[in-house]
């Protein structure tokens, strides 16, 4: 009988360049170095005589700002693929879309549309390829509705059809490393989050890739794990370490991603997609912009009052330019961090919708294909705000299945 257990004896160790106490001394001198970069310092000679595809993006770049897929090229080490995410491999495409499947005019790699796939199909392309080493490097943004996280998993499960390597080069969380929020409900899981992790997960992506090989891939796989699974840690960073003090470049994730302090609001913020509010898209604020037509400088006061760590808010207009309301005026709040190291995005925004539906029964609404239950991992949160429920309740729901997510990852962690 095949058992977690025995699939965990059995497995093959991954490999993982891992974080030691002189590095958070690099770290407080600015020293941060993501696995790419130390690959590159070696010419990355680890890939010689490897048949390497990438699943990368636009932040997959070098301190010296030159792209992996560049720099690989130049190495003498050229990709036989690359493999574009949401949003595309140069970036090009808006959310929800691809570039599609071409060959990279500049490095003249072919590039595979990887974005919303299956694994079976993914797996085709490996073989079409001929890739026998994946290789990962996106920076995500730490929270379960980003799809890069989903993409990778994917392409590990792949990765275990075809019997590739797999390998991450990993990046900082740039929200930390602390965990908040609701845990999905399988019963929920969609392309904005196929497994049973909390909203704002708190881990990088090789530390998820430990975590996903170990708890959900054999079950999605006959009972089989990745056959090598290489994580190049980052060199000087450690779990209370935000973006801001890395020292490195900030590069868009996604054309809505365009500030680290948007990274930081929007585990929480992103759940007024699920609403018929903006979220600030089609602004140069998203996710920091919050509001409709009709709301007014009510919704800031009553914030306010709550005293939240780490935020208060602004009373605020602007008009979007695309997705809701475009050329409309909404009235509502900016989101401004005052602490952010106290500031707990999840707790802020459940404040957010609870203080809004109250002020504006006639205005407020969820999305009328119920999406905030695929944001926030069930019908729970939905149910409970329109139940009446308050802040405290509606957050201490999830307070005993966040603290078993808190257990169980910490055998996967990397960083200290």
């Amino acid at each position: 009988m095949v058992t977690r257990r025995s699939l965990l004896a059995a497995a093959p160790a991954a490999v993982v360049a891992a974080a030691s106490p002189a590095v958070a001394q690099e770290e407080r001198r600015g020293g941060v170095t993501p696995g790419a970069d130390r690959l590159a310092e070696r010419g990355w000679r680890e890939f010689a005589g490897r048949k390497v595809g990438v699943l990368t993006n636009p932040t997959g770049v070098l301190k010296d700002r030159t792209h992996i897929v560049d720099s690989l090229v130049d190495a003498g080490m050229a990709p036989v693929a690359v493999f574009g995410p949401e949003h595309g491999f140069r970036g090009t495409a808006q959310a929800g879309g691809s570039e599609g499947s071409y060959t990279d005019p500049r490095t003249k790699v072919p590039v595979y549309d990887a974005y919303g796939i299956t694994t079976a199909k993914l797996a085709e392309m490996y073989r079409k390829a001929g890739v026998d080493t994946v290789v990962f490097d996106i920076a995500d943004v730490g929270a379960r509705f980003y799809t890069y996280i989903w993409s990778m998993y994917t392409a590990m499960a792949a990765a275990v059809e075809t019997g590739a390597s797999f390998v991450v080069l990993d990046r900082p969380n740039p929200v930390g490393g602390k965990a908040f929020g609701p845990m999905l409900d399988p019963a929920f899981a969609s392309g904005v989050g196929r497994k049973p992790i909390v909203q704002q997960h708190g881990m990088t992506a090789g530390e998820l890739a430990k975590f996903f090989d170990a708890e959900f891939l054999p079950a999605d796989t006959g009972g089989r794990r990745l056959s090598k699974l290489d994580v190049i840690a980052v060199r000087g960073w450690h779990r209370d370490t935000l973006f801001g003090r890395t020292g490195l470049d900030w590069v868009p994730p996604s054309p809505n991603m365009p500030t680290p302090q948007t990274a930081l609001v929007y585990p929480g913020t992103c759940l007024f997609e699920g609403t018929v509010l903006s979220e600030g898209r089609g602004t140069t604020r998203p996710f920091e912009m919050i509001g409709m037509p009709d709301i007014d400088w009510h919704w800031a006061r009553e914030l306010n009052e709550l005293n939240l760590p780490g935020v208060r808010f602004r009373e605020n207009y602007f008009v979007p330019t695309f997705n809701k309301f475009v050329g409309k005026t909404c009235g509502g709040v900016q989101v401004h961090l005052t602490d952010e190291q106290t500031f707990d995005p999840i707790t802020t925004a459940v404040a957010m919708l609870v203080t809004v539906k109250r002020l504006y029964p006639a205005l407020f609404a969820w999305r009328p294909d119920n999406f905030i239950d695929k944001l926030s991992g069930s019908a729970r949160l939905r149910t409970m705000i329109d139940a009446g429920a308050g802040v405290a309740e509606v957050t201490g729901a999830w307070r005993d299945e966040l603290a078993q997510f808190r257990q169980q990852r910490r055998q996967y962690l990397i960083y200290w």
